[in-house]
């Protein structure tokens, strides 16, 4: 991939936090390069359904704007605090410890990058009321698919079927490595 081998400082940050805690599923720098870049065209408000140890959201404030502000939510109580108290020199970040649900409230979104399970899986009606007009979507951790209907593991991949063929946005796989794919979703 041709990037600045450099990371933003509270990308780095939050990817040691990840390492300090065991934790194996942080977001990939080449989707954190594009929800950095994604985040430079938004204003208003970003969100993160997931929060992990914070590396999305640190990417996602790395690009965005000063008018912008960034919600997170973290199911796990602790896992919360900690990034919380990575961030808490950032007004603009705002993490919440709770279900990932906790955040619908909180739109309209600009940009919601929806990194929990559970959320990909069931909620694309909720994220489509909760996102405005022309606002993305970004789902990672998708193995690139050259093939229609998209296969994974010799089966249809029926989530990135569903996501592609919703009339109410306008989808894109992105290949961000060989090994790894995004959704794009702009909401109509």
């Amino acid at each position: 991939m041709s990037a600045p081998p450099e990371l933003p400082p509270l990308v780095s940050a939050a990817l040691s936090l990840s390492g300090r805690r065991g934790f194996v599923s942080s977001t990939r720098n080449e989707t954190g390069r594009l929800l950095a870049t994604l985040a430079a065209s938004r204003t208003g408000l970003l969100g993160e359904l997931g929060t992990g140890c914070g590396v999305g959201s640190a990417w996602l404030r790395s690009g965005a704007g000063e008018s912008t502000r960034i919600v997170t939510a973290e199911s796990d109580p602790q896992l919360a605090q900690a990034v919380a108290e990575l961030f808490a020199a950032d007004e603009r970040i705002e993490v919440v410890s709770a279900d990932w649900t906790a955040l619908i409230e909180r739109g309209p979104f600009a940009l919601l990058f929806v990194d929990a399970r559970e959320a990909k899986l069931s909620a694309r009606d909720i994220i489509a009321d909760v996102v405005e007009p022309g606002g993305f979507v970004v789902l990672d951790d998708f193995t690139p698919s050259a093939v229609w209907p998209p296969m994974y593991e010799g089966r249809v991949d029926t989530l990135r079927q569903e996501w592609l063929m919703d009339k109410r946005f306008t989808t894109v796989e992105v290949m961000v490595a060989p090994d790894a794919a995004v959704l794009l979703a702009t909401r109509h």
